[in-house]
């Protein structure tokens, strides 16, 4: 009986200095969590791309490169018409959140 007492209070002295301390954890970087983008972050984002397809594509037909003009403009296009539709999506659910809570409220 003695020798389990023994063998036990080893094993949770042993345990106890397998811990981490508060010295060990401050150590350690902790990675920030990116916020994510709201709805109008995104509206935003997509103007950006729609100006800057059109500056690229103004600037390709001054130069005299139809071609790529048109690739630039298409593009900007394209990217504005991406985050322009996530933001519309975003700011569609944030406004049935909206409605939700009132409804909850209200019943």
């Amino acid at each position: 009986m003695k020798v389990f007492v023994l063998f036990c209070g080893l094993a949770l002295a042993s345990a106890s200095f397998g811990q981490s301390t508060q010295s060990d954890a401050a150590a350690k970087p902790v990675k920030a969590k990116k916020p994510k983008k709201g709805a109008a972050a995104e509206v935003g984002s997509g103007v950006g791309a729609a100006a800057t397809g059109a500056a690229k594509g103004a600037a390709d037909l001054a130069t005299l490169h139809p071609i790529d003009a048109g690739v630039d403009v298409a593009t900007g296009a394209a990217k504005a018409g991406k985050d322009v539709t996530v933001g519309s999506v975003k700011g569609v659910g944030k406004v049935g959140k909206g409605v939700g809570h009132a409804l909850k409220k209200i019943l």
